[in-house]
């Protein structure tokens, strides 16, 4: 049989590999998705998606489809062994256009993405579906799957495998995971028909028996709780100890009934690399971490969003393939720093005796009274926020920790000439984009550096003040004359967001975007030209990716 050809093979539809699915289709890339379960799991594993992965979700119009189905916003309460609450986490900011919790239903998720992927006909799911044997050379990998009983081998310039914690393509190249599988076991419960009435997460830490409670959609509610050292959980996962484990919650009515009850282990894991050749792993094939934070699933769609726009820049010719090398550079250490972090979370909710318990209760409410630690607990600062300090960035050549460089962007309110109030992603669309925060950056860019940006799939965005404010002499857009060889945009900070972002760092004029949201540069007008020029030769390959830019804009390789 020959093999069936595509430019990129998926393996596994869980929300990673259907969400790299929807990113590679707006490319126009052939992409072919396959999970060995005939349908989408029915039971609720993930149960949390935060704003940055929302954020993905909105480039491809489904971030408000999942949102209608969701918890909005919602708080955590912590308690101790004696049932005081210990912080009350409400995170209200918005820096990247999205509420910061949420809580879902994962089978409604998965269905809002497998139904996106339905517009594209680039873009196939085959579902009972199993590989089983990989090869790859030079130009491909080749992929021998298992259809309904039948072999189907598949050809493909890439591909990624989404394919979960026993990954069959993380063993089929042969990449160790590197960490450790925690020595304790907890209990995930799920029960449907759910009466309590607390609209929050609770956890109740404990140095007996950690417990935690989680409200979902549709009358759907989660429990964990730690088995205990000597417990059997072939004893505890019967009915009648569920039951008996949740009734404390329950005083006043009957249980409601579990429709899931699961043992797991907690691992602590991550993959020696994100890529072998052509072959790239994602989510829980490439790291695993405890359930503590909510960070596994949203660890994956940054993974995926991350590597999406590489492989659509390069299998459209806008970049050279040595772009791909990045992925591994950058995600694979923020994505172990998750893990650490959560693991560390779980410690928390642990505390070893009543001793350490009381300490770790002072020192916790101590801090909620200095006003600048409450409002790190209170808005969820203390969550690790992903930065890339190599790839593709240019980082300044000073030490300078508070630069924008290798973070994602803040995505505020703005206004289009003709009106319309967009979030600013829309703007950039899944393109490079060079984001004048000053007036002047068209007439920063010299005339070959212009024509060179649609090469590469560039848009400039300037920023303009709204007529409301604008000054005498101060140029708008209107006054501004066409520019040959790059798509132009403007948008009107009507919020002030991008203003306040210029005011805190007013070297820095002009920020290039990627599209995945992170800062690739940063500089002043002056330094534009010389700046976008270093990125576009990274892109055509020309140099390392591991670069510095100094404050005159002159670029220098770092060791």
């Amino acid at each position: 049989m020959a093999a069936i050809e595509r430019d990129i093979v998926i393996v596994g539809a869980g929300p990673a590999g259907v969400t790299m699915a929807n990113l590679l289709a707006g490319y126009g890339l052939s992409v072919l998705i396959i999970d060995r379960e005939s349908d989408i799991v029915e039971e609720p594993r993930a149960v949390g998606i935060d704003d940055e992965a929302l954020r993905t979700l909105q480039s491809f119009g489904m971030a408000e489809a999942v949102l209608e189905n969701a918890v909005r916003n919602a708080p955590i309460r912590y308690f101790d062994s004696h049932g005081k609450m210990l912080a009350h986490v409400a995170p209200s900011g918005r820096p990247y256009g999205w509420p910061r919790r949420n809580l879902f239903f994962q089978p409604n998720l998965e269905q809002v993405l497998r139904r996106s992927l339905e517009r594209f006909p680039n873009v196939e799911l085959w579902t009972s579906c199993e590989a089983y044997e990989l090869h790859q050379d030079v130009a491909g990998v080749t992929l021998s799957a298992r259809r309904n009983e039948a072999a189907v081998p598949i050809r493909a310039k890439y591909l990624v495998g989404a394919d979960g914690g026993r990954s069959f393509v993380r063993k089929a190249t042969k990449i160790e995971m590197e960490g450790d599988t925690a020595p304790m076991k907890w209990l995930v419960v799920d029960v449907a028909k759910d009466i309590w009435d607390a609209p929050y997460s609770a956890v109740y830490t404990s140095p007996h028996r950690p417990a935690m409670t989680i409200p979902l959609p549709f009358a759907h509610r989660r429990f964990e709780f730690k088995i205990l050292d000597g417990e059997d959980p072939e004893v505890l996962v019967q009915p009648d100890k569920v039951a008996e484990l949740m009734r404390r919650f329950y005083p006043d009515g009957q249980v409601p009934p579990a429709v899931r009850r699961h043992i797991y282990w907690h691992h602590s894991r991550t993959a020696a690399t994100f890529q072998n050749g052509r072959v790239f792993l994602v989510g829980d094939a490439a790291h695993l971490q405890p359930p503590f934070f909510g960070q596994g699933m949203n660890s994956g769609i940054r993974d995926v969003t991350n590597l999406a726009w590489k492989l659509g820049m390069v299998l459209t010719g806008k970049a050279s393939s040595s772009l791909l090398s990045t992925y591994d550079e950058e995600r694979r250490e923020n994505a172990r720093i998750m893990v650490e972090f959560a693991t560390g979370i779980g410690q928390l909710y642990h505390p070893r005796n009543r001793l350490t318990e009381a300490i770790r209760n002072w020192l916790f409410r101590a801090a909620q009274r200095i006003p600048g630690a409450r409002d790190y607990v209170l808005q969820m600062k203390y969550k690790p926020t992903p930065r890339y300090d190599r790839g593709f960035v240019l980082h300044p050549v000073a030490s300078d920790k508070s630069s924008p460089v290798g973070r994602a962007f803040p995505q505020p309110l703005v206004e289009l000439s003709g009106g319309k109030r967009v979030r600013l992603d829309d703007v950039f669309g899944d393109r490079i984009a060079i984001l004048g925060l000053a007036p002047g950056i068209v007439q920063a860019l010299g005339t070959d550096t212009l024509a060179k940006l649609n090469t590469h799939n560039v848009v400039v965005v300037q920023s303009n003040v709204t007529p409301a404010y604008r000054r005498e002499g101060q140029p708008g857009p209107s006054s501004r004359a066409t520019t040959p060889g790059a798509t132009t945009i403007d948008v009107f900070d009507i919020e002030g967001g991008l203003r306040d972002i210029l005011l805190n760092r007013p070297s820095e004029e002009v920020i290039v975007i990627r599209p995945d949201r992170y800062v690739a540069a940063a500089c002043a007008l002056d330094d534009a030209d010389r700046t976008i020029c270093k990125l576009l030769k990274l892109l055509e390959g020309a140099g390392s990716f591991t670069t510095t830019v100094q404050a005159n804009g002159l670029l220098r390789s770092s060791p």
